[in-house]
């Protein structure tokens, strides 16, 4: 049956930091008789045990479950992306899955978005609400793309304005609403007609999904180290590795970010093991060899507290300034 013999009847809902609390007020605001389906991506952590199914279905009018893989999708229910699960939409049904991170979150609210527009085009309607960096701008874009619709919230009241902000520095929206006005806004979109799903998609957009490579990166992906190709709409840019980790270019910056000091802090230790062994070398030895080794220790030493001053950000002194020239010269014993 074409989308246009539809109303818009799939509401797709992402949101990262104050998002539980947000989307708990969207969902209060709705009526019990809303003819419409209702999946939520929200950021949350992997390794607590979450109740927000159940504080969802006190907050709104319809039960909020975690589905399960393969379940069959019914009007009237909300169904929320299980901690370190992808929700992804099929035609009919649910697929929970744990695949690759995307702009490092899993669940990730793009791919939620993403297949949501796959499967029923035209009559989806995005929401991004409150959270930080960018997730929900790729899965607007492919929602748009096929003849759906995107709500955000209104950056000005969100708790963090920058996923609204990025929807719509990138993304044609159609409504930019306060959190309060938004249950009314989607009551009236689900009561119109979904329109004809567009026959052509962009090039673009289909690299930023992944179904076809982008342009070779220069860089590769701070997960798994795979080569990463570059794709993009306007100012948009993606990377995704072979895998199918996917990051913008803020959330590139971020998991890298991440990645460097994690590199950083394991070279303080590489470095102060290795000063500790130089410590006890010079304690077994004499002569100009002890000297040697305790020069080495002390060498080795103000090393580890040059990285570790730049990552516990105290600033530089004069001496500091001078002490990455040491960190390439040689403190091998000969």
């Amino acid at each position: 049956m074409n989308a246009a013999q539809y109303k818009r009847d799939i509401i797709v809902v992402g949101a990262s930091a104050g998002g539980i609390e947000a989307v708990g007020e969207l969902l209060s605001q709705l009526p019990h008789d809303l003819d419409a389906t209702i999946f939520v991506a929200q950021h949350m952590s992997p390794v607590h045990v979450s109740r927000l199914p159940e504080m969802l279905t006190k907050r709104g009018p319809f039960r909020a479950l975690y589905p399960v893989h393969g379940q069959e999708i019914a009007p009237g229910h909300v169904y929320i992306a299980p901690p370190d699960n992808q929700l992804l939409v099929r035609q009919g049904y649910v697929h929970v899955t744990r695949g690759p991170k995307e702009n490092g979150h899993r669940p990730s609210v793009d791919a939620l978005f993403r297949t949501a527009s796959r499967a029923y085009g035209s009559r989806v309607i995005g929401v991004v609400l409150t959270g930080y960096l960018d997730c929900g701008t790729a899965g607007l874009l492919s929602i748009k793309a096929r003849g759906g619709l995107a709500v955000v919230q209104d950056p000005s009241e969100a708790q963090a304005a920058e996923m609204p902000r990025s929807a719509i520095a990138h993304v044609n929206v159609d409504h930019v609403v306060p959190l309060a006005a938004m249950g009314p806004v989607l009551v009236q979109l689900t009561k119109t007609a979904a329109g004809p799903v567009p026959t052509t998609i962009p090039r673009a957009l289909i690299e930023i999904e992944g179904d076809e490579p982008g342009v070779p990166a220069e860089v590769v992906c701070p997960i798994c180290r795979g080569s990463l190709t570059e794709a993009g709409i306007g100012e948009y840019k993606q990377f995704r590795c072979h895998v199918g980790h996917t990051f913008s270019l803020d959330s590139m910056l971020s998991e890298q970010t991440e990645e460097t000091e994690r590199a950083l802090w394991a070279a303080v230790r590489a470095i102060e093991e290795s000063s500790s062994l130089a410590q006890r070398m010079g304690s077994r030895s004499s002569g100009s060899m002890k000297e040697r080794y305790q020069e080495k220790y002390e060498t080795l030493r103000r090393q580890a507290d040059v990285i570790r001053k730049l990552l516990l950000g105290t600033g530089y002194d004069a001496p500091a300034l001078a002490a990455p020239a040491e960190l390439a010269t040689s403190t091998d014993i000969d």
